[in-house]
């Protein structure tokens, strides 16, 4: 079963992302987080197994230091076809975009000499609106 491990914002764009255990995901995105607006990437998220991948490196890093929105367990993201559509408890998001430019590079490519996030993080846009939490299960649309 695929689950969400944590949710995560902040205030300003360009920065770690703070662990919560609840939010409200409108149809901008998450409620306070910087990210959010009116564009195909309101929601992006990454898999704890590619933070694991940077652990395994020697780095001292968390869910939300690679500025993802929601991190995830138990699902291969880029293998999510764009236009596919995933429920996180009750929301529902499609799949716009796999991976971005890293215009600048960030603290962990500083330390690391690489980051996950540009390669493995996903992006979506929100279909419908609701509160998610940790722990909540994370299933892929058939048919929709």
């Amino acid at each position: 079963m695929a689950t969400l491990v944590s949710i995560n914002i902040s205030d300003k764009k360009g920065m770690r992302k703070t662990p919560i255990p609840a939010v409200l995901i409108t149809f901008t995105g998450l409620a306070g987080d910087a990210h959010s607006g009116d564009w195909h990437r309101m929601v992006s998220l990454l898999a704890e197994e590619s933070i694991d991948k940077m652990r395994a490196m020697g780095l001292d890093v968390k869910a939300g230091d690679f500025a993802e929105n929601l991190t995830t367990r138990g699902l291969d993201l880029l293998a999510l076809p764009l236009g596919s559509k995933i429920k996180v408890g009750p929301v529902l998001m499609e799949i716009t975009q796999h991976g971005k430019e890293c215009h600048t590079r960030c603290a962990i490519y500083h330390q690391a000499g690489d980051c996950v996030m540009p390669k493995e993080g996903i992006f979506a846009k929100v279909l419908s609106e609701g509160e998610v939490k940790n722990g909540d299960e994370i299933v892929i649309v058939k048919g929709e």
